[in-house]
């Protein structure tokens, strides 16, 4: 299941799911790197690159477990996936739209300031 209206609707609490500084320290640097790792998985391929692949995926899936861990440090923690198609699409979704969009706009740099927790 993919949800409707899926970037609204992240959008809508995102700032009260990312309190944490600690988990917003961890998406500075794990949002670019899933987005590294996107882009070298795209690019190997073409090529049937095994070992460009791989390095893309690590990048990736390191990515995704420390966000996991990052979120279970929030008060408020994201509403559970119904199932693979609706994790897929909001975790890219997170990762290419909505978390840059939070920090272009100044929540990141807002919640950073006066986020709660570790």
């Amino acid at each position: 299941m993919i949800r409707q209206r899926l970037l609204q609707w992240q959008w809508s609490d995102y700032a009260a799911k990312h309190q944490s500084r600690l988990n917003l320290l961890l998406h500075l640097v794990t949002v670019p790197l899933f987005q590294l790792g996107t882009l070298i998985l795209l690019c190997a391929l073409p090529t049937a690159s095994g070992a460009s692949a791989a390095v893309g995926v690590i990048c990736m899936v390191g990515a995704l477990a420390a966000q996991g861990r990052g979120h279970k440090l929030e008060r408020e923690t994201p509403a559970p996936f119904a199932g693979a198609g609706d994790f897929v699409s909001r975790f890219v979704a997170e990762q290419w739209v909505t978390f840059p969009r939070f920090v272009l706009s100044g929540g990141w740099y807002r919640n950073l300031r006066g986020g709660g927790g570790p």
